[in-house]
């Protein structure tokens, strides 16, 4: 560093520091809680219920609840039925039944990097309010005909404060 003088070290420093800045905040987040289980085998038996608890303390955001999916090319379906089951602080337990939409005509849905495929289907239709703050449940059972359901690699959910 012989050839750089003190002063292009600080425009380097400041430079790096403002676009570091700049940076972090253009990538807001707006994720507060995401847990996958993962399938054993990646063969979903219909016994096997992966169960996802999170503490909420925040009871004035809404928030939006997504079910999470990751499966490989090799799925046999287009499509996944599950069962999801939640438990909120405070209040009796409730059960949804949820389509998952996984491919179309022109190919798989979701994000994909090589043969696994992400899909992420919202079970909110407008962003959800915890009344109480505690510990939340949410069970998740797949629904298909088919028991085991190969080739599903985990599944869970993922709560996000929703953006005004």
């Amino acid at each position: 560093m012989a050839f750089m003088s003190k002063y292009n070290v600080k425009v380097i420093s400041v430079l790096a520091a403002v676009l570091s800045i700049l940076y972090f905040s253009s990538c807001k987040t707006n994720d507060f809680f995401e847990r996958n289980i993962t399938i054993p085998n990646q063969a979903w038996e219909r016994s096997f219920k992966p169960s996802v608890s999170f503490d909420i303390s925040d009871t004035t955001s809404l928030y939006n609840i997504y079910v999470t999916l990751r499966h490989t090319h090799a799925y046999s379906y287009n499509n996944i039925w599950l069962n999801v089951q939640f438990q909120l602080p405070g209040d009796t337990a409730r059960q949804q039944r949820v389509e998952i939409p996984l491919a179309s005509n022109e190919g798989w849905l979701g994000t994909g990097m090589d043969d696994i495929y992400e899909a992420r289907c919202l079970i909110t239709p407008q962003p959800f309010n915890f009344k109480k703050s505690g510990k939340t449940t949410f069970t998740i059972e797949q629904v298909m005909r088919e028991t085991p359901l190969k080739y599903i690699m985990n599944t869970g959910i993922r709560v996000e404060k929703a953006v005004r």
